[in-house]
C-alpha cells in the first residue's frame, strides 16, 4: 500500500516538471522581438514615442520628462576675438618660379647644375644641339647685312614730297630674324654676339635661386615644350590656408597675419592676405586663402605646415555643448525642442573650436534655439525605434 502511494506521488511530481518544462519552452520560442534588441532595450525604461509629420516635417512626439535624466540648453551666440586662426600649407610663390623650357628639337649635349643646386641669374645651365640654332642664325646674319648694304639708298616720293627708305623691306626681315632668335630662347646679348651660324647653344638661368626640379638628361632628344629645369626663390613665399564661409565677411585683401611652424615653433612669420578664392567649396563650406609671407634667412619650406592667425574685426560664432550632437551615418545631429511635446532631429554643419566642451555650429540651428543635451543618445535610439514602428 505504501509503496503504491510513494509511485503515485512520484508520478504527480514527475508530471509537473514536464507540464512546467513545456511550458516554459513555449515561451522562449514565440518571444520574437518586433524591433531591434537597442530600442527594445529602450522600451523597457521609456515607451516608444509616436512619430508625426507636419507640413513635410517629422516631429517625434516627447516631453522632457518622458526621459530620465534628459535636459536641454539653448543654442548660444558667442562674440569670436579679432583674430582669426586657421592652417595652411607652405607653397613657392609662382611669380618667383621660372621654367626653362626646351623651343627646338633636338639633343642636350652637356648639363652643369642639378637638382637643389643654387644658380645666378646668368649662368650657364645647359648646352643644346639644335640645327633650328644654325638656321635661325643663318637667316638673321643675311638680313643683317642686307640691311646694312640697302641702307644707304633712298628714294623720293613725288606723289607727297616725303622721303623714305629703299632698306624698309630688309630692315622688316632684319627684325623678323631677331625676333625669330628671341622665340628660340637666345637673349639681346646673344643675338649681338652672334658672328657666325652655329647649332649649338648654352642656356643660361632666367633667375637667381634653387633647382626645385630637374628632368633633363645628358644625351636626351628634346621637343618643343618639354620641360628641363624649374628655378625658384625662397625669399617670399605664399600659405594656402582655408577659412569657414561664415567667416569671409572677417577677411579682406592686404590683412596682417602671422604664420608659426613646427620647425620654428619660436619664430613669427609676418605676411598679409594676398589674395581670396572667388568660390566656395560646396562640401566644406570653405574658401581659400593665399597668403604672401616674408621668409628671411628661407626657413620655410614648401609641404610645410603652418598655423595662421589673421588680424581681424571681431566676429560671432554660434556654439552648444558637445554632448548635444550625435554622429550618426555621415553626418551630425542634433534634437531640437520645437513645442512641449515636439522633438525635431536636425542635421548640423560643425567647424573647429578651442573651447573645451563645446562646439562651434556652421548651419542646422541658430541662436536662442533649445537643444536636447544630456541623453542625446537615447533620443537618437528612440527617434530610430519610432521610424521603425511607423514603417
Amino acid at each position: 500500500m505504501k509503496r503504491a502511494i510513494t509511485t503515485a506521488i512520484l508520478i504527480l511530481v514527475v508530471s509537473a516538471l514536464l507540464l512546467a518544462l513545456a511550458g516554459r519552452r513555449s515561451v522562449s520560442v514565440g518571444a520574437t522581438p518586433a524591433i531591434p534588441q537597442i530600442t527594445s532595450q529602450i522600451s523597457q525604461q521609456t515607451e516608444v514615442p509616436q512619430l508625426v509629420e507636419d507640413n513635410g516635417q517629422e516631429y517625434l512626439v516627447l516631453k522632457v520628462d518622458d526621459v530620465p535624466g534628459l535636459t536641454v540648453s539653448s543654442v548660444r551666440e558667442i562674440a569670436l576675438p579679432g583674430v582669426l586662426e586657421t592652417t595652411g600649407q607652405v607653397t613657392f610663390d609662382d611669380r618667383l618660379v621660372s621654367t626653362i623650357i626646351s623651343r627646338v628639337n633636338g639633343r642636350l649635349e652637356d648639363i652643369r647644375v642639378s637638382q637643389w643646386d643654387t644658380v645666378r641669374k646668368g649662368e650657364n645651365i645647359l648646352s643644346l644641339y639644335s640645327p633650328d640654332f644654325m638656321t635661325a642664325e643663318a637667316e638673321y646674319l643675311e638680313a643683317k647685312s642686307s640691311a646694312t648694304q640697302a641702307s644707304s639708298a633712298k628714294l623720293t616720293n613725288d606723289n607727297y614730297g616725303l622721303t623714305t627708305e629703299v632698306s624698309n623691306l630688309s630692315s622688316d626681315l632684319a627684325v623678323a630674324a631677331v625676333r625669330k632668335l628671341e622665340l628660340l630662347g637666345l637673349s639681346k646679348e646673344d643675338i649681338a654676339g652672334i658672328k657666325e651660324a652655329t647649332p649649338s647653344r648654352w642656356m643660361r638661368a632666367p633667375i637667381s635661386g634653387i633647382v626645385v626640379t630637374k628632368l633633363a638628361l645628358r644625351g636626351a632628344q628634346v621637343s618643343p615644350g618639354d620641360q628641363l629645369f624649374a628655378l625658384a626663390t625662397l625669399q617670399r613665399v605664399w600659405i594656402m590656408a582655408d577659412i569657414y564661409e561664415v567667416d569671409y565677411a572677417r577677411v579682406r585683401i592686404g590683412q596682417n597675419l602671422e604664420a608659426v611652424t613646427v620647425s620654428y615653433p619660436d619664430e613669427v612669420f609676418k605676411g598679409v592676405v594676398d589674395r581670396i578664392s572667388p568660390a566656395v567649396d560646396p562640401n566644406a563650406h570653405v574658401l581659400s586663402l593665399r597668403c604672401e609671407i616674408q621668409n628671411p634667412g628661407e626657413k620655410l619650406k614648401p609641404q610645410m605646415l603652418a598655423r595662421v592667425r589673421i588680424v581681424t574685426r571681431p566676429g560671432a560664432a554660434l556654439v552648444v555643448p558637445q554632448q548635444a550632437l550625435v554622429f550618426d551615418g555621415d553626418s551630425y545631429n542634433a534634437f531640437v525642442k520645437v513645442g512641449p511635446d515636439r522633438i525635431e532631429r536636425r542635421k548640423v554643419e560643425v567647424a573647429s573650436w578651442n573651447e573645451h566642451g563645446y562646439a562651434r555650429i556652421l548651419s542646422g540651428l541658430k541662436a536662442g534655439e533649445e537643444v536636447v543635451v544630456k541623453q542625446a543618445i537615447q533620443v537618437n535610439a528612440l527617434w530610430h525605434a519610432a521610424h521603425g514602428q511607423s514603417s
